[in-house]
């Protein structure tokens, strides 16, 4: 009995792993069904792991969570504290000093003081304009006219289609300005948030205002410490549904990125040409020296001769 038929009473192919005159199998090409699979999942892979950051991105552009207590808890400080005591100075002086507070532990945790400054000043503006005044109500005053001013800016940049919230977020979201010409999907997308941003902003003046000229300072107080959260997120709501359904952004970043790299590989292989031009240069330069130095050493006379003629 042969090896070969040693190994088909077995049941099994040779120790090579195929019959004989077996063929292979043919390789996968690159374009088969489970490659294609294979770079499918990966580009949702991507795409899910992009779509993650945005979203991170987009409620830590507004301040996240951290921003929404830098910006409610001063002001339901104030308000419980006055409703209390009925004292403006020392309502004022807890929540200003609250603030501060708030602003120390984002510097300990080396977190980003943009909100918490912004948080620190507004609540320093309310507090002195309300014991300056000596009326409750103006500490919320400041807040209640950057609110106006923002919402109307919202308004007036969705109206001259350069939205407010693509100036936002496109630095965020690595695709600057681009969306304002090579993605209008994205315009689109932009302009629908910044309007809901500026016209739910402008409701929200509208009960402020009112409560404003002819409420308390307690009315106004608790109502502004009920309309600080929910419209926030309200906000950050509609303006995730819009850009989910955008087109994605363009990731200018990475395109500079990736033309830089090819001026340099340019500018590498220019280099390199130089080089191998000047070696060849040299070389003939050199091939050219030896031989007429070769030539004047072996015919001395006929050197002499072709100079006297010369």
């Amino acid at each position: 009995m042969t090896s070969d038929d040693k190994w088909a009473s077995n049941g099994a192919g040779p120790p090579g792993g195929a019959a004989r005159g077996a063929e292979p199998a043919p390789a996968r090409a690159e374009g088969s069904p489970d490659a294609t699979d294979g770079s499918r999942a990966a580009d949702e892979a991507e795409a899910a792991r992009s779509k993650a950051a945005a979203d991170t991105a987009l409620l830590e552009a507004f301040g996240g969570v951290r921003g929404m207590v830098d910006t409610t808890v001063p002001g339901l400080v104030f308000v419980l504290i006055y409703t209390i005591k009925r004292d403006i100075h020392v309502a004022a002086i807890a929540a200003l000093a609250l603030t501060v507070l708030l602003a120390v532990a984002r510097l300990a945790r080396k977190e980003t003081l943009k909100h918490a400054f912004s948080g620190v000043f507004g609540v320093a503006f309310g507090a002195v304009f309300a014991m300056m005044s000596g009326d409750a109500k103006n500490f919320y005053l400041p807040g209640m006219l950057y609110t106006l001013g923002l919402a109307v800016a919202y308004v007036l940049s969705a109206i001259f289609r350069f939205p407010l919230i693509g100036v936002l977020l496109g630095p965020i979201l690595k695709e600057n300005l681009s969306w304002r010409t090579r993605n209008p999907g994205r315009l689109r997308a932009y302009t629908k948030a910044t309007w809901a941003w500026g016209l739910i902003l402008l409701g929200k003046s509208a009960i402020l205002f009112p409560l404003y000229w002819w409420g308390d300072a307690t009315q106004l107080g608790w109502v502004k410490v009920a309309l600080g959260i929910p419209p926030f997120l309200l906000c950050v709501y509609l303006t995730w549904i819009f850009l989910a359904k955008a087109p994605p952004p363009i990731d200018v970043i990475a395109e500079m990125e990736a033309e830089e790299a090819e001026r340099e590989r340019a500018e590498r292989e220019r280099e390199a040409e130089r080089a191998v031009t000047d070696a060849v240069a040299e070389s003939v330069a050199r091939q050219t020296t030896d031989a007429v130095l070769e030539r004047l050493a072996t015919d001395p006379d006929r050197a002499r001769r072709d100079g006297s003629a010369r």
